[in-house]
């Protein structure tokens, strides 16, 4: 069960509003959460030079089934040429947090269906609340 579970790991500029990528990604359920960092510093090689940034670590906890779409949406989004995006594999945790995780990035259940009184346009009174 729990190889069904992962945490995907990328980095956000400083800068940018990481609280809005995440905010997404979960209303979208394509993450049941996302913990954001502090700021802090990245030291890295790009395109042949030493470069350093500051970013925001971002943890990630989905499904291995929404990976696909995460990882379509992560770009749409990302400022960067080439995003972190790295995927780990949860390999135990307590079943109703997995669950909790599942339940969360599953499709989102229809609504019930109104159950229409017999009178047409008619319908009860909602009671007020106080």
């Amino acid at each position: 069960m729990a190889d069904e579970y992962v945490i995907v790991l990328t980095t956000w500029p400083a800068d940018a509003d990481a609280e809005a990528f995440a905010r997404t990604i979960v209303e979208e359920r394509l993450a049941a959460c996302v913990n954001l960092s502090a700021p802090l510093t990245s030291v890295y090689r790009w395109q042949g030079t030493i470069e350093q940034a500051a970013e925001r670590q971002i943890t990630i906890k989905t499904t291995r089934a929404r990976v696909e779409a995460l990882k379509v949406r992560l770009h749409e989004l990302h400022s960067y040429e080439v995003p972190e995006l790295i995927v780990l594999p949860i390999a135990a945790g307590s079943e109703a947090y997995l669950t909790w995780i599942s339940d969360s990035t599953a499709a989102a259940p229809e609504a019930p269906e109104k159950k229409r009184s017999g009178r047409a346009g008619a319908a009860k009174p909602k009671p007020q609340r106080r």
